[in-house]
């Protein structure tokens, strides 16, 4: 008799995630702080550990050492012992350094060694960069219940937004009868998650076909579609990709909502608190006496002086006594000095930001960044690791201060909107 245990997971960590601009600029986009206390690709190892699997081989590429840091030996998650697992496979290179994976398909077919020693029925791979909540059992049982060559978990999204995804029309079986890569002009609203499963044989035959079909999406499901089963599992619950500043900012302020929309301790989200922070134990959140938070995400060690409202706060964060902070991400131990204010910005780790400085100011937040207008075109700003923004600085809308920018090289006392300190 199967249990959930007999698939094997490939969870795919190895993408720049270029659009993510400053916050990838030392480490992986699954590596990335999600939520004050978690990272990104926390959510996929957690669905996978609450679903009983324990074989994860985990592809990874672009800045690895972070997210290698953090999986550590997967003790957090449970894969630890002879049967649980959670393998980290490096990147793989051909004759060239620069010959790195060329698509889903081509990262998988290069760690193929890794499907071939470890027996298993069922393949599913997973991305590492999407914020949800699933049960892959459910999936599997799916899968086999309908005798699938390859399973696609697909949810509805709105219309406008499925050029962003594969697309799928189904028949009234649930079977998949065609398929668009990112149509411009769609037939359908149902988008595919990035997450398959494959019937292990149909996988290791697909990947032997050519070495030319070297994605997922736009070559091994279009040709099983037209020759073999491929069904669509059908997905209701919250799940987002957050592979651009825009959406990264929205889930993290999706956190803030009455409905609970995401709700990581309900899922059961687990993280590795020791390699982020260094250390586990630290003190509770602390709140002076003319502290005001409202609608806001306090992590342990934040001291609160000033006022927060609406934002996301990572350990060690101080906000000072008359300082404001409001629609604002800020990674760990980030130091918002007396009279600051920071509205509608992401801050990468340890930044600091002068006493009287204001970023994020000004009405027009459709003054798009002049050097990244598809990163940054709704009003946020970004501000890089180690950044020192000066005493009074006034840094506008849609803009980015670079990492280690010290408080000499802001040769004027505004950075107008769109503009970058790079």
């Amino acid at each position: 008799m199967r249990t959930p245990g007999d698939a094997l997971v490939l969870l795919l960590a190895g993408g720049v995630g270029s659009r993510l601009n400053l916050l990838v600029e030392k480490r992986a986009k699954p590596a990335v702080t999600f939520g004050g206390i978690y990272r990104i690709i926390d959510f996929s190892l957690s669905n996978v550990m609450n679903s009983g699997l324990t074989k994860v081989g985990v592809l990874t590429q672009y800045k690895p050492l972070s997210l290698m840091s953090h999986i550590s030996t997967g003790e957090p998650w449970d894969f630890t012992g002879r049967s649980r697992v959670v393998k980290i496979l490096p990147p793989r290179t051909g004759s060239k350094d620069s010959d790195w994976y060329q698509g889903t398909a081509d990262a998988v077919r290069r760690n193929v060694d890794f499907i071939e020693t470890n027996e298993s029925d069922e393949v599913l791979i997973l991305s590492g960069d999407h914020i949800y909540h699933m049960d892959f059992d459910a999936m599997l049982e799916f899968h086999r219940a309908k005798k699938a060559d390859v399973t696609v978990g697909m949810m509805v999204v709105p219309r406008e937004q499925i050029h962003q995804f594969g697309a799928g029309i189904t028949n009234d079986d649930g079977r998949i009868v065609e398929w668009e890569e990112k149509p411009e002009v769609p037939k359908t609203n149902l988008a595919s998650m990035g997450i398959y499963v494959f019937t292990r044989d149909y996988l290791l035959n697909s990947l032997a076909r050519s070495r030319n079909e070297i994605d997922f999406g736009m070559h091994i499901l279009p040709w099983a579609i037209d020759n073999d089963n491929v069904f669509a599992y059908p997905f209701y619950g919250y799940w987002r990709d957050v592979g651009t500043i825009q959406a990264y900012w929205e889930a993290n302020m999706d956190l803030l909502k009455q409905d609970g929309s995401i709700t990581p301790e309900k899922w059961q989200i687990r993280t590795n608190v020791e390699s982020e922070y260094r250390k586990a134990d630290r003190p509770a959140a602390r709140y002076g006496s003319n502290a005001r938070v409202q609608n806001s995400w306090i992590s342990a060690g934040c001291v609160i002086q000033g006022t927060v409202l609406n934002s996301v706060l990572s350990p060690g964060v101080v906000v000072e006594e008359g300082a404001r902070i409001e629609d604002s991400i800020l990674f760990r131990d980030c130091v918002v000095k007396s009279g600051a204010e920071v509205d509608l910005v992401i801050s990468d780790k340890a930044t600091r930001f002068g006493p009287n400085a204001v970023v994020g100011t000004g009405d027009h937040r459709d003054i798009v960044n002049r050097l990244y207008p598809k990163h940054l075109y709704t009003g946020i700003t970004l501000v890089g690791e180690s950044a020192q923004v000066p005493e009074g600085m006034k840094v506008g809308r849609n803009c980015i201060i670079k990492c280690n920018a010290r408080e000499e090289e802001f040769a004027t006392p505004v950075l107008q909107d769109g503009e970058s300190l790079t």
